[in-house]
This record gives C-alpha cells, structure tokens and sequence, in this order.
C-alpha cells in the first residue's frame, strides 16, 4: 500500500486498485460460464490473452512458464487471478506470473499460495524473481510446481 512522506496512509495504490478491479471481472466472467469444459477453455484463453497483452519481456518469459507449468503439472488448470496469468488446483491458486510492468518492478515474479507445499523447515521462498527463463529457469519451475502440487 502508498504512503505519504510523513508515514500517512494515502490507501491502495492506482496498480493495486487496478489488480482489485481485475479480479472482480474475472469473477464475474466465471460465474457466467455454464459448463466446466467452456469455464476451463475459456479460462486458458483468457490467461493466453493476457499473456499477449504484455511487453516484450515479460510476455516472453509468461509465454514460457506458462507453456512449462502447463507441460509440467497437467493437473494444475490455467485462469487469470487479479489480471495475472495463475495455476489452480481444484480452482484454488498455487502460482502465478507477476509480470514487472503490471507493478512497475525490475522483474517478473512466479509466486506461490499458501497452498503450494514448498515448506522446508519453519522459512522458505514463496515467490521467486525472473529476468530470463532459460532452460535452467524451467527446470527450476518445473521443479517448484511439482513440489507445489505433490
């Protein structure tokens, strides 16, 4: 959340306000969809959507985590969580792409929920920073979600 220079709470920020509005949409498209197959169709062609959407970089690198996490744990079904291309199991996330421009960061992020059994140990990394996907990256990833969803 913004703040002011003096530490006074100015409220959500304009990107925060705009991934809050997102998932109200993406809410509602859900609701509308009838049958399970036309929700999950749908819902990959709306993450693929917002995909291209994206500058170049970071729709590159969704592209590939998306084409990876999608190979990798078929059991994890594509849809779009506050405008960010997500991964749930049984409609519930497990991972998501945070593209850098949508927060305006230095890079791209893949996190996980709290659903996502990374656990090691009281601490562990629950998202991960991305300036590149190389082949290391994606079997890092594939790694991570398998992990995730076992």
């Amino acid at each position: 959340m913004s703040s002011t220079e003096g530490g006074r709470h100015e409220g959500f920020s304009a990107e925060e306000r705009a991934a809050m509005k997102d998932h109200a949409k993406e809410l509602k498209a859900e609701a509308r969809r009838s049958s399970r197959a036309e929700k999950a169709a749908e819902a990959e062609r709306d993450v693929l959507a917002k995909i291209a959407e994206m500058q170049d970089s970071d729709r590159v690198m969704a592209e590939r985590v998306h084409a990876v996490i999608t190979a990798g744990a078929p059991g994890l079904a594509p849809k779009l969580w506050y405008g960010m291309p997500s991964y749930a199991l049984d409609g519930k996330v497990v991972c998501f792409f945070q593209s850098a421009e949508k927060f305006k960061a230095r890079y791209a992020t893949l996190g996980f929920s709290d659903l996502a059994k990374l656990d090691e140990g009281p601490m562990w990394p629950a998202a991960f920073a991305l300036t590149e996907v190389t082949p290391e990256v994606e079997a890092q990833i594939v790694a991570l979600v398998e992990k995730a969803v076992r």
